[in-house]
This record gives structure tokens, C-alpha cells and sequence, in this order.
């Protein structure tokens, strides 16, 4: 017997030398795999932020994809799994710039753009390896060879060159919307960027003068002064008289027009049924204006203070609210006021309160028909004309991406119903920078303080003082030989996130340049996209899924994936999310010093369902580690015991029925139930194999019968070696260390992570 197996098993003196051995076969990478002619399997991991830590979600997420593509490889398929990190811009930046505040006392406008972007990165790369390090911890069987960083050079040629293609399509325009604004950060953000905290707040019900002939109520009033209209549902019978009329009236020293209209959105119930319409300050309220044909005038600015003349002017919003609220008890327009729960939304990365304003910004357009010139996407033929929306309707629609777990079909529907405009400029400084020029000598287009400020005549196309959209930067304009200033926004780091399935494979480099036989990666994109399948937590569903869909489908004409698997939050004991804040926090960094890598994974897929919340505690992953110990012992003991046994698969009633596990467990992977599969497993090694097989055969090994003492070896010794591969991609640092003691692998002189499943047809 292996000495190694009479000490008690120790992942810290294991898991590092194990990784280490993985990463110098070079078996990571699918071009090296030995005999492996299945067919492709490839993930590509969705990028952490390149300067963050491993947190539980993000170690679930890597327990699902390594145990997927450990499989996988074992199968036999052409299994490719693409690292990357991502820039995270906005988290980036934010972090670079406290820090130089903290220490400096100077801002970046102190330091400028050139000088910022050199310090960002350097913290980049002096960060990186903390992360890249937690991943390798988790036992990751990444490809680091064709590793991938959203702000490298491969991902900014594809990210400028997505952008000029989309650009000239007509579906990338600047213009004039409402938008999410930081007035703390000065950016727009995105939906995902937001964190609702519930706040207590009052409903205020009032009328705007005493001639106005009903009241409506508000928790903002202070944007009262920007209402143009008020909206009804039409099918209420208190104000139906009332639809069409128009009323002026001076409110809180600003004159407003209202004009009474019926809009089937207004929710009936909700304080009087009545809502004043403030097109500038509400997406909703946009939405309802642009239906109605109604002015927007803008009465916040971009630092959260009124812009409106009288006793509110310059005044910040909550200050603003006071004197309005103050107004009306003065004037007797206040009806009534309730406490009331609020949610607020803030900036994630700031805590500002986000302010819904008018910007200009770039946009895609997604309700814009362009022709698809090649399409694989049922529903939508070649050459057709379409939308993103459709595109990514049609996606899940005709089953070419599946969604697991279904239950979330019906929301990603009415998301994509529902879906706007995409705002994808940014105003900080790290980050992919728009590739747009303008000539400073003839351009309509004003520079002021480094913002562009458009008018409303610009120039068509082509001609001198018109934008210049340009992949590769340009110094001079093209038309007079002047001087050019680049637009100075950044794009959303969902743009390039988007397009991560295929620009990690080589597009646009090696999209048309692919061929059979040539060297290097030139053919990974024909040979691995669309990928298999892509896994990431159910919150960014709509950011991330949605979105590299509408890319792939755009540029390729193809879906990114074929299954999209979404995991849930991880919660602890008591079902709360794990938050700082909540003091709840378990790190899997220190889980995994204290209690091993199989530990963590193991307590995170056991119970785990797609789509599913789960609970983790350090009990759990405890026990799992009391499970490692006792695969550690029950390979001592067959080990023990398997003197005479005889190789190959003894045709019996023990190993028939072991067949039959064996056959669940790979249905279960296969169906992308790894839950199910983990906790299978579990069950028959521990309560199945140790405490009845092992149990009952002890008489028969320490027995005088010498033909059935190696016979009962000979079954002990097969099922537990087969064992041994199914727990490797769920444990696969304990199991390669075994793997090295047991005959078999003298016999195949390969590493387990390249051994065949169990029971394959050879």
C-alpha cells in the first residue's frame, strides 16, 4: 500500500503540487488532449473583475463549469474552457480614485486622463493575480493559454471594430434620452449598477393650484415643477370628463402647463389614480410623454440641484422637497401625507441616489430593422430584415438557446418586450473609448471643458465637420486636414462583455481566415462557437445573456450558446443573502485553507439546483471535508485488501447494479443536474459502498475461501477505482491524488483528469 495513504489525507500539502501538475501536462488546452476525438464542448468564463476577490456566487459558478468540463474531457470531447477577467471600469476607476484621494488629496481631473489611465493600470496588474490565484484554488481546468482581458489589445480591436459595424448599420446613434444618472460618480450607469435600498419616505396628495379640479399624489414633489401633463386610465370613471383639458397654474413660483391625458399604464389603484407626468425625471414618464407628443423640461441638473428659477433654484433635491412641501401648507394645496416604504435607487459603486435625467448619450437601437445577411437563428432567414429584439426572441423561442431553469422564459420574454434603447456611453475615463472624432476647426459640434455639446445641425455624413467614426485612431480630419478631438466618453462594460463568447475565440481576426489544419488558435472560432453551454448567476440574465445573444446574432448571424445555466445567490443558514453588512460573510478563500477545495465545491453543488437560491454555512463545507476523509479511508482499505484482485469489470449482480448508478449519475450530468448527480454520488459512496458493500465483504476478505476473498477484491477494487472517476470532476484534487496509488493508473500512465468516464465503450 502507498505510504502517503497511512497519513490522514491533507489538502494544503496536496491541492497546490495537484494544480501544479495539471497546468504543466498541459491538458488544459484541448489541442494537447491525448485521443480525445468527441465532439467540441466549450465554456467561456464569465469574467471576474480583474481588481475583485472570490466570493461564494462566484466560487459556485467555477464548482459548476470545472465539474461540466472535467466531465466533459473525460467523455472525450474537444473540451475548451477560455479564462478571462474583466475591466469592470466603473468599479476600476472608482477604487484607483478614493485612494489616490485618500493619499494624494487630489481628484483625477488634478491628475488628468493620460496620467489616471497609467495608474489604473498599474494597480491592474499589481491586483490581477489575486484573482487569476483564487481561481487556480478552486481546482479551475482553465485554458490559461488562451486567457482573455476585456481591455487587451485582441478584445479593444473587436470592441472598436463592433462598434463601427453596428454604427454603419444604423443602429448605434447619439442622442437625447432619459437615462440613469450618478450625479456623485458624474456617469450614467446601468440598470445593473443600481442597488435599491428601502428607505422610509412620505406620499404627498395635493393639488398644483386651487382652480385644479382634482389631486394627485407624489413622494417627489419637488419635480412637480417639470410636469406637463397629468395621466389617467381611461377606463376611470372619476376623471374621464376631464381628458383633453388643459390647465396652467403657477407652482411654487414656476409656471407649468397641464394637459390631462389617458394612458393605459396608470395604475388606477395607486394613490388617487392620478399621476403627474414629469417627462425629463422618469423613464416611465418618458415613455408615457413620447406616446403623448408632451414637452420635457429639464428641472434637475447633473449635480441633483433644482435648475428652475424662484425660491428652488440651485437648491439640492431633498432641500427642494422641503420648501415645496412647505409651499403647499402655505397655500392650502396639501391634502394629505403618508410615511410610506420607499425603494431608492443608488449608485453601486458611489452610494449616490440615482437621478433619472436627459443626456446626451449613445445609444443601440433596438427596434430598428436591419437585414441579416446570414442567419442560423430559427425564425429568422437570411437576408431578412429584423431587429435585435427579434434576435433575441427568437433565440430562446425556437429552443436554440436553452434556458435552465425554464421558469425564467416568461420573465426574459417581458423583459425583452419592454426593453429601451441601450445607453452604452460612460462618462469616466477607464474603459474602451468611443471611437468617434470630431474636427475641431469645422465641426457643429462645440468643445467645451472637454464635452461635446451637439447641435441640432450636423453635418451629413462624409462632409467636413461631421463625426468620425474610425476603428484605428485618426489625428487629422480627412477633409481638411485639421485638428481632431475624440469623443471623451466610454463605452458600458456590458458592450464588450457582450461580445465575449466570440471575441475571446479570435473575431474579427480569424472570422473569415479559418481553416482546417492551420497552427495556433486560428480555428476556434469555427471550432467552438456557438459554445456549450454559458453559466452565470440568474440576476444578470437580462445585462449579460440577453445582450451577448443580441451580439452574436448581429455579427454572426448565430446564438453564442446553446444552454444558458443560471445558478442562484448563496444564502446562509437562515436564507439571508451574504452580505458585509449583515456580518454573515463566509470566505471560500479561507474555507479553502481550512478545509480543502473539494470541501468547497462539494458543499456548493450538492443541493444546488439551476436557477435555485442556495445555503452554505461552514458546518457544511465541514462535513464535506469529514467526506473527503472518508474517501481517503476507503481507498486504504481497498487498497488493503486488493491483493490477487484481477483487472477489467467482473461480470456480477454487484457491479450490474453499480452500472446502473453509474448510468444515473452521467444522465444527471448530462442533463445539466448536477445536484442531483453530487448528491447521488455522495449517497453510494458513503452509505452504499462504505457502510453496506465494504460492511458485508469484510467476512469474505478476512475469510479462508481464497477464490471468493479475490473475487469480492477483484469487484471492491474495480467499483472503486470507477468510484473514483465520477467524484473527479465534482473533488478533483483528492481524487487525482489517489488516482496515482491505484493499479489502474499504473496500467494507463495517464493523469485522471484524461482517463475515460467510467464504463465507456472503448
Amino acid at each position: 500500500m502507498n505510504q502517503k495513504l497511512e497519513k490522514p489525507y491533507d489538502p494544503k500539502e496536496t491541492e497546490a503540487r495537484i494544480y501544479k501538475r495539471w497546468e504543466e501536462s498541459g491538458f488544459f488546452n484541448p489541442d494537447n488532449l491525448p485521443a480525445h476525438d468527441g465532439a467540441p464542448f466549450s465554456i467561456v468564463l464569465p469574467p471576474p473583475n480583474v481588481t475583485g476577490t472570490l466570493h461564494m456566487g462566484s466560487a459556485l459558478m467555477l464548482a459548476v463549469e470545472d465539474a461540466l468540463v472535467r466531465y466533459h474531457r473525460m467523455k472525450g470531447d474537444k473540451t475548451l474552457w477560455l479564462p478571462g477577467t474583466d475591466s469592470a471600469a466603473i468599479a476600476t476607476q472608482t477604487k484607483v480614485e478614493k485612494e489616490i484621494q485618500k493619499k494624494e488629496g487630489v481628484s483625477r481631473h488634478d491628475l488628468g486622463r493620460e496620467e489616471l489611465l497609467r495608474r489604473i493600470d498599474g494597480f491592474v496588474e499589481e491586483t490581477k493575480a489575486t484573482i487569476l490565484g483564487q481561481i487556480r484554488a478552486m481546482g479551475s481546468s482553465v485554458d490559461w493559454s488562451r486567457y482573455a482581458y476585456t481591455m487587451d489589445e485582441a478584445r479593444y480591436h473587436a470592441v472598436m471594430t463592433a462598434f463601427v459595424k453596428m454604427h454603419e448599420a444604423g443602429l448605434i446613434y447619439r442622442g437625447t434620452r432619459v437615462v440613469n444618472w450618478d450625479p456623485k460618480g458624474q456617469t450614467t450607469i446601468s440598470d445593473d449598477e443600481i442597488v435599491y435600498e428601502e428607505r422610509q419616505g412620505k406620499l404627498y396628495t395635493f393639488k398644483y393650484s386651487k382652480d385644479f379640479p382634482f389631486a394627485i399624489a407624489t413622494t417627489r414633489p419637488e419635480t412637480k415643477v417639470g410636469d406637463t401633463a397629468v395621466a389617467v386610465h381611461p377606463d376611470d370613471p372619476r376623471y374621464r370628463e376631464y381628458v383633453g383639458k388643459e390647465y396652467d397654474a403657477v407652482f411654487c413660483d414656476v409656471p407649468v402647463h397641464i394637459k390631462i391625458i389617458a394612458d393605459e399604464s396608470v395604475d388606477k389603484e395607486y394613490g388617487t389614480g392620478a399621476l403627474g407626468v414629469t417627462p425629463a425625471h422618469s423613464q416611465t414618464d418618458a415613455d408615457i410623454a413620447a406616446r403623448h407628443g408632451l414637452p420635457a423640461p429639464q428641472v434637475i441638473n447633473e449635480y441633483a440641484k433644482m435648475s428652475v428659477a424662484g425660491r428652488l433654484e440651485g437648491k439640492k433635491t431633498a432641500e427642494a422637497r422641503e420648501l415645496v412641501v412647505a409651499w403647499l401648507k402655505d397655500e392650502g394645496l396639501l391634502e394629505k401625507e403618508e410615511d410610506v416604504a420607499q425603494n431608492i435607487a443608488t449608485a453601486e459603486r458611489t452610494g449616490g441616489t440615482v437621478e433619472p435625467l436627459p443626456k446626451l448619450q449613445w445609444f443601440i437601437a433596438v427596434n430598428k430593422e436591419f437585414p441579416l445577411p446570414h442567419s442560423e437563428i430559427p425564425g429568422i432567414a437570411s437576408g431578412s430584415m429584423t431587429t435585435l429584439k427579434k434576435i433575441m426572441r427568437a433565440a430562446v423561442e425556437s429552443g436554440a438557446v436553452r434556458i435552465l431553469s425554464e421558469r425564467f422564459l416568461k420573465t426574459y420574454f417581458h423583459w425583452i418586450d419592454n426593453l429601451r434603447d441601450w445607453c452604452i456611453s460612460r462618462q469616466i475615463w477607464f474603459g474602451h473609448r468611443v471611437p468617434v472624432f470630431y474636427c475641431i476647426r469645422n465641426s457643429k459640434q462645440g468643445i467645451s471643458n472637454s464635452k461635446f455639446l451637439i447641435s441640432n445641425q450636423i453635418p451629413d455624413s462624409g462632409k467636413c465637420g461631421a463625426p468620425i467614426v474610425s476603428i484605428e485612431p485618426i489625428k487629422k480630419c480627412p477633409h481638411c486636414d485639421g485638428e481632431v478631438a475624440q469623443d471623451p466618453d466610454v463605452l458600458d462594460t456590458w458592450f464588450s462583455s457582450a461580445l465575449w463568447t466570440f471575441s475571446t475565440l479570435g473575431w474579427p481576426t480569424f472570422a473569415e481566415t479559418a481553416a482546417a489544419g492551420k497552427p495556433g488558435h486560428e480555428n476556434d472560432l469555427a471550432n467552438y462557437h456557438p459554445t456549450s453551454v454559458i453559466e452565470t448567476g440568474y440576476d444578470i440574465l437580462f445585462f449579460w445573456v440577453a445582450r451577448m445573444i443580441l451580439m452574436s446574432g448581429f455579427f454572426l448571424g448565430t446564438v453564442p450558446f446553446k444552454t444558458v445555466y443560471l445558478h442562484g445567490l448563496v444564502r446562509d443558514e437562515q436564507g439571508r443573502k451574504i452580505s458585509k453588512s449583515l456580518g454573515n460573510n463566509i470566505d471560500p478563500v479561507y474555507m479553502i485553507e481550512k478545509y480543502g477545495a473539494d470541501a468547497v465545491r462539494m458543499s456548493l453543488l450538492v443541493g444546488t439546483a439551476p436557477g435555485t437560491d442556495s445555503t452554505i454555512s461552514e458546518a457544511k463545507i465541514r462535513g464535506y471535508k469529514h467526506f473527503a476523509n472518508k474517501i481517503w479511508n476507503i481507498t486504504r482499505f481497498v487498497m488493503e485488501h486488493s491483493a490477487g484482485a484481477e483487472t477489467g469489470a467482473p461480470d456480477t449482480m454487484l457491479v450490474q447494479d453499480f452500472r446502473k448508478i453509474v448510468a444515473e449519475i452521467t444522465a444527471d450530468i448530462e442533463g445539466y443536474r448536477l445536484h442531483l448527480a453530487s448528491e447521488k454520488l455522495y449517497a453510494f459512496v458513503w452509505h452504499e459502498f462504505a457502510d453496506k458493500i465494504i460492511e458485508e465483504s469484510k467476512p469474505v476478505l478476512s475469510g479462508t475461501d481464497e477464490a471468493a476473498r479475490k473475487a469480492r477484491a477483484t469487484e471492491l477494487s474495480f467499483i472503486w477505482t470507477q468510484c473514483v472517476k465520477l467524484l473527479h470532476p465534482f473533488m478533483p484534487f483528492i481524487t487525482e491524488e489517489i488516482w496515482g496509488m491505484l493499479p489502474e493508473s499504473h496500467k494507463t500512465q495517464q493523469m485522471l483528469m484524461v482517463e475515460k468516464w467510467p464504463l465507456q465503450k472503448s
